[in-house]
C-alpha cells in the first residue's frame, strides 16, 4: 500500500468533509508490517500536497524520510501510538459542534447508540496547553486512555482507529453526538447511556454486528 497517497488522499477528505479548514488538522498512519509512521507536513495546503511532502518516522521518533517541516501535532501522533497498539492512524480536525465542547472544557457522554458501539463510555477533555507543545501532547494521551477520540480545549478535535477508515467513522460519529447533545441540552437534559449498556453494546458491535468473520 502506498502510505504517503493515503495520507494525502485522507488529508483532502478531511478537509471536503468539512472537519477542518484551510491547512489546519493533520493525519498520521502507522504502517503495520514496518511501525513506521506517515505524517502530514505543517502547514500545506492538502490539495497541493505531493509524496515527497509527507514525512515518515521510526516508532521511536526518529526521521527516517522527508525534508518538510512536520505538523507541530507530530509528537501527539507518535506517543499516540506508541501509547495504543491498537491506533493505525490518527486524526486531529476542528469541527464546529465537537468544538463547542471542547471550547466549554466539557466531557462528552455516550448520548447515541453508535457513540456508544465505536467511541464507548465518554470522549474526555484534555488539560489545555498551548498548541503544538510536549505538554499538550502529553496531556491529550493522557485524556486520551482507551477511547477513541479526546478533545483538546479551546482547540479541536482527536480521532484514533485501527485505520484511518475507521478514524473517519469515529470522527462523524463523534460530530453526530455533539451535535445531538448540544440541540438536546437547548431544549432539555439529554438521557446519558449507562456504562453497562455502553460496554454491553462496544461487545456486540465488535462481535455481532455486521456479516460473520470469515
Amino acid at each position: 500500500m502506498d502510505y504517503k497517497q493515503l495520507v494525502i488522499d485522507s488529508g483532502m477528505e478531511m478537509f471536503r468533509r468539512k472537519l477542518t479548514v484551510s491547512t489546519w488538522g493533520n493525519i498520521s498512519i502507522r504502517e503495520p508490517e514496518t511501525g513506521y509512521i506517515y505524517i502530514t507536513p505543517s502547514g500545506m495546503d492538502y490539495e497541493t500536497c505531493t509524496r515527497d511532502d509527507i514525512l515518515v518516522y521510526d516508532k521511536d521518533g526518529n526521521l527516517v524520510e522527508g525534508y518538510r517541516k512536520p505538523s507541530i501535532e507530530k509528537n501527539m501522533h507518535i506517543w499516540m501510538h506508541q501509547a495504543r497498539p491498537d491506533v493505525g492512524a490518527v486524526m486531529h480536525t476542528h469541527p464546529i459542534y465537537s468544538t463547542i465542547f471542547a471550547v466549554l472544557n466539557w466531557d462528552v457522554p455516550a448520548v447515541t447508540e453508535e457513540f456508544a458501539q465505536i467511541i464507548g463510555k465518554k470522549v474526555r477533555c484534555a488539560e489545555y496547553f498551548l498548541p503544538g507543545t510536549d505538554e499538550l501532547a502529553r496531556a491529550a494521551v493522557k485524556a486520551l486512555s482507551d477511547s477513541m477520540a479526546v478533545l483538546c480545549v479551546n482547540h479541536g478535535t482527536v480521532c484514533v482507529g485501527r485505520d484511518i477508515q475507521h478514524v473517519f467513522n469515529v470522527s462523524t460519529v463523534l460530530e453526530k453526538a455533539c451535535q445531538v447533545y448540544y440541540m438536546a441540552k437547548c431544549i432539555g437534559e439529554p438521557k446519558i447511556i449507562a456504562d453497562k449498556d455502553v460496554e454491553d453494546m462496544m461487545v456486540f458491535a465488535a462481535t455481532l454486528y455486521g456479516q460473520p468473520k470469515k
